[in-house]
């Protein structure tokens, strides 16, 4: 007997209020990923998640930072002072998606801390070289990161 665990990833899809991420969500989705699938020349990916009140999915793009079979996405929202919301819908529905170019995956998402965070931010300063910069605006908030880990298909 297989047990199915339901994500909500296939619920209803609600696109962001910004219009910026709604249309670069919708050109990489409609073209496999070669169109919207950058930003300032960095590669970026398309993370689907549960929001952690409506419940509803959303989507966002993020920078395409990869560590082996995982994915490591920084909670920086260009150094504002609060997290992003897509951090929280991770928190709350650790179970996501990822669209890279025209592959899609689901991954078990879980925040790094200590030793282990630091590793990973070496990891993403070298696909993304504002971090640094992005964590000295946020003023004394600790940028979380996520690591993303593949979950295996059913057999």
């Amino acid at each position: 007997m297989t047990l199915q665990i339901e994500s909500g990833l296939d619920g209803e899809y609600v696109p962001s209020p910004v219009a910026r991420v709604r249309k670069q969500v919708a050109d990489y989705e409609a073209s496999g990923g070669v169109e919207g699938a950058t930003l300032e020349g960095r590669p970026v990916v398309i993370l689907t998640s549960v929001g952690a009140r409506p419940g509803k999915v959303r989507k966002n793009p993020v920078m395409r930072i990869v560590d082996g079979e995982r994915y490591v996405a920084v909670a920086s929202d260009g150094g504002a002072p609060k997290n992003p919301s897509w951090y929280i819908n991770l928190v709350s529905h650790p179970t996501v998606r990822l669209q890279d170019g025209a592959t899609v995956k689901d991954f078990h998402a879980r925040e790094v801390s200590g030793e282990e965070k630091q590793r990973y931010w070496v990891v993403a300063e070298q696909s993304w070289p504002h971090f640094p910069e992005y964590r000295r605006r946020a003023a004394g908030r600790d940028v979380p990161i996520m690591v993303l880990e593949p979950i295996a298909p059913p057999q």
